[in-house]
């Protein structure tokens, strides 16, 4: 037998749902020969890691801001007045949330 050109063995389990997971991927890539695959995501695939920290804060701005316009809902329905200035903090918290959001959006872009 003529000396391989690959002789180190990698053996690793997987679970059944994992394998059907990667026969799916296979064949969408044409590819039936499971060593050649598995051997090219591992050398040349890609793991992609986002860091969701940014959406975590905007997330809970968005819920502030929320709470901070139905509270100010709330108080013009039982009084009938609105003050200038819970107007401008309510304008300056989206404006944070769309420049946040404005930010995260061009980091994905940029993925």
């Amino acid at each position: 037998m003529a000396k391989r050109k690959r002789d180190i063995q990698l053996h690793f389990m997987v679970s059944e749902q994992e394998r059907k997971f990667i026969e799916e991927k296979m064949a969408q890539l044409g590819t039936k020969n499971l060593g050649a695959y598995l051997r090219k995501m591992a050398v040349d695939g890609y793991v992609i890691q986002l860091d969701l920290s940014d959406i975590r804060e905007l997330v809970s701005l968005l819920r502030r801001t929320s709470n901070n316009l139905n509270q100010l809902t709330k108080r013009v329905h039982e009084t009938g007045h609105i003050y200038g200035e819970d107007l401008e903090d309510l304008q300056q918290s989206y404006d944070k949330l769309w420049d946040m959001a404005g930010e995260i959006l061009s980091r994905l872009a940029a993925i």
